[in-house]
C-alpha cells in the first residue's frame, strides 16, 4: 500500500471565505487516487491564511517533521507556489524533500523527471517569482494613481461612516452613518468642551450603552477611541499612503510563528500622503480645538510622572527652561533641566532648586487668595464688562481661535504648492485644491470681519460678588489633591521660579492685564534649597 501526503495553503482571510483552500484539496484527493496511494488523515497538512513569504509555518514545520521521518512515499501539491512564494525558500524545500526520497508531485507546474525537465522548472519559478513582484508593483502603482485623481482608496470605512463598493458606474465612495456620526460628534465634544481624556471617553460610553462597531467586547480601548480623535476623515479630508508596513520591534505575538511577518505600521511624511475628499461629520475649529487638548491630555498624564506634585510642566526657571521634580519622600524639588539637555556640554544655568512642598503651598495659598478678595473680583468685573462693550461679541480667545485656523489655511495652500511642485498633484487637482482653501479663507475673513463689528454690552450683577467669592472659597479649601492639580492645569499659564526666593506666577485671572503676582518669601522654610538628597538632613535641617 503507498501512501502519499498532501500540503494546501491559502494566503488571505478574503480566500478563505471563498473556500479555495477546500477547492485545493479536493482537487489534490481525487489526483491521489487516481495515481493509486492512500491518504491518511494524519497526513493532511493545511495552512490557513498565512504568507507564502514565510517558512515559519505550523503545519509546513510538521509536514517537515514528517518527511524527515519518511512517513509516507509522495507528496502533492496544488503548485509549488504554496510551498513557498520565495524561490530560493522554494528550493531549499525541494532539496529537503528530494533527499528524504519523497516523490513531489505538483498538479500545475512541471514535475521534473530529468535535468530538462528540471531547469525548465527552475526558469519557471524563477518567472513566477519576478511576475509576482511586478504584479505587486502595478498593484501599488495603479492605486497611487487613482489615488491621486482623487478616489478614496482605503477599504475600511472609519467609524461614523459606511463604505460603497465600486460599481461599473461608480468608484468607491464613503456615505455617513447618522446613527455613528452623532456618536462621534459627541466625542469630539465631550472631549472639546467637558475636557475628557481618553479613559473618561470610554468610561462615557460605557455608561451610555455604545459598543465598539465590531462588538467584540462590551466597552472601547484606548487605541481606537484616540484613533478616532485623531482622524481627520471627520473633517472631509481623507488620506491614503500614510502608512507603510514594517517588522515590529516588540510584537504583541511573542510565538515562534507569526502568520504576518510586517505585522506594524510605520507613518509616511505628511508630503507623501494623498488626499481625497469625503463628507465632514465635524467642523474643523471643533478637530483642532481636540487636538489641543489631546497634547494636554498627553503632558499633564499621571502616568509620565514618576512623583506626585500639585504644578507638574508648569513651573519654570528663570532661564526660560523647565523645572522638574526631583527627589524622594518629603525631600522633592524642582531642579532646572539646564543640566540635562545641555549635557556632555557644561551647563549654563546654576540657578537653585526650589523646595516643591514649599513651593506648591505658597503658590495654592496665593492663588486661593485671589480668587477669595472680593475688592479684585470687582475691579475685574467692571474692566472686563468695559473691554467687552469695546470689543463686542467676537471675544479675544475667539478671535485668536479664528486666526489660528486662518493660519492653517495658509499652511495648507503652502503644502498643495510643493506638492503641485514635486509632481504630486495634476494642474487639475491643484486648481481644484487651491480654490477650495481660497473660498474657505474668504469666508473665514469676512466672518471675522462681521463679528468684530458687533457690539453688545454685557451685564454683571456687581451685588452677587461678595456671595460668590465667599463660596467660592468654601469650594476650593475642600478640594482633594488631584482636584487641586486639574484646577491649577486651566487657571496658571506658569510659574517662574526666579532670584532672590521670588515666584511670578502667570495665569488667566488678571490683576492689570494678567495674574502677575509677586510672592515673597514668608513661609516657615527657605524656599531654595540647592542641597541634595544625601545633604539635607546636615545642611538644611530645620
Amino acid at each position: 500500500m503507498k501512501i502519499a501526503a498532501l500540503y494546501a495553503r491559502v494566503s488571505t482571510q478574503k480566500q478563505e471565505k471563498e473556500e479555495t483552500i477546500e477547492s485545493q484539496i479536493a482537487e489534490i484527493r481525487t489526483r491521489i487516487e487516481l495515481d493509486g496511494y492512500v491518504l491518511p488523515s494524519e497526513h493532511v497538512f493545511v495552512d490557513d491564511g498565512w504568507s507564502g513569504e514565510l517558512l515559519d509555518r505550523p503545519e509546513l514545520d510538521r509536514l517537515r517533521d514528517a518527511i524527515r521521518g519518511k512517513g509516507f512515499e509522495a507528496l502533492y501539491v496544488y503548485d509549488l507556489g504554496r510551498l513557498s512564494r520565495n524561490f530560493l525558500n522554494q528550493l531549499i524545500l525541494i532539496e529537503e524533500i528530494k533527499k528524504a526520497e519523497v516523490k513531489l508531485v505538483s498538479l500545475h507546474d512541471i514535475n521534473a523527471e530529468n535535468e530538462e525537465q528540471l531547469f525548465a522548472r527552475n526558469v519557471m519559478g524563477l518567472f513566477h517569482d519576478f511576475e509576482r513582484k511586478k504584479i505587486a508593483e502595478r498593484f501599488r502603482r495603479g492605486k497611487l494613481y487613482k489615488a491621486r485623481m482623487g478616489k478614496y482608496m482605503n477599504l475600511q470605512a472609519p467609524y461614523g461612516y459606511n463604505y460603497v463598493p465600486k460599481t461599473n458606474e461608480k468608484d468607491p465612495y464613503l456615505i455617513i452613518n447618522e446613527e455613528e456620526a452623532e456618536i462621534v460628534r459627541k466625542i469630539f465634544h465631550w472631549v472639546a468642551d467637558e475636557k475628557l481624556t481618553t479613559r473618561g471617553v470610554i468610561k462615557r460610553l460605557y455608561e451610555l450603552g455604545i459598543p465598539p462597531r465590531k462588538r467584540k467586547r462590551i466597552t472601547w480601548t484606548h487605541g481606537p477611541v484616540f484613533r478616532l480623535l485623531r482622524n481627520e476623515d471627520y473633517i472631509g479630508r481623507a488620506y491614503y499612503n500614510k502608512n507603510y508596513a514594517v517588522v515590529p520591534v516588540n510584537p504583541k505575538n511573542n510565538s515562534h510563528y507569526r502568520k504576518v511577518l510586517k505585522s506594524s505600521r510605520k507613518r509616511r511624511p505628511k508630503e507623501e500622503w494623498i488626499e481625497s475628499k469625503v463628507p465632514k461629520i465635524i467642523d474643523e475649529s471643533l478637530f483642532l480645538k481636540v487636538q489641543e487638548r489631546l497634547i494636554l491630555n498627553q503632558k499633564f498624564n499621571r502616568r509620565n510622572r514618576k512623583t506626585k506634585c500639585l504644578l507638574p510642566q508648569k513651573v519654570f526657571c528663570i532661564c526660560g527652561r523647565h523645572r522638574n521634580i526631583e527627589g524622594v519622600r518629603e525631600h522633592r524639588y524642582y531642579r532646572c533641566t539646564d543640566r540635562i539637555y545641555m549635557d556632555p556640554l557644561p551647563r549654563k544655568c546654576f540657578a537653585s532648586g526650589v523646595d516643591a512642598f514649599h513651593l506648591d503651598d505658597l503658590v495654592w495659598r496665593n492663588v486661593l487668595g485671589l480668587f477669595t478678595n472680593e475688592d479684585l473680583v470687582m475691579r475685574q468685573a467692571r474692566r472686563w464688562m468695559d473691554n467687552k462693550t469695546q470689543e463686542g461679541a467676537y471675544s479675544k480667545v475667539d478671535m485668536e481661535g479664528d486666526k489660528k485656523l486662518l493660519r492653517k489655511l495658509e499652511d495648507e495652500e503652502d503644502r498643495y504648492v510643493k506638492a503641485y511642485g514635486a509632481g504630486l498633484l495634476s494642474l487639475d487637482q491643484f486648481k481644484e485644491r487651491q480654490n477650495e482653501v481660497k473660498e474657505r479663507k474668504q469666508k473665514l475673513e469676512l466672518s471675522i470681519a462681521s463679528k468684530s463689528d458687533v457690539v453688545v454690552t454685557p451685564v454683571i450683577d456687581l451685588s452677587s460678588i461678595s456671595s460668590l467669592t465667599e463660596r467660592f472659597g468654601d469650594v476650593l479649601k475642600s478640594l482633594t489633591f488631584e482636584e487641586k492639580q486639574l484646577f491649577l492645569r486651566d487657571v496658571l499659564d506658569k510659574v517662574v521660579v526666579g532670584d532672590g526666593a521670588k515666584v511670578l506666577v502667570k495665569g488667566c485671572i488678571p490683576i492689570s492685564n494678567q495674574i502677575e503676582s509677586e510672592v515673597q518669601n514668608n513661609g516657615l522654610w527657605p524656599l531654595c534649597r540647592d542641597s541634595w538628597v544625601a545633604e539635607c538632613r546636615k545642611v538644611d535641617a530645620v
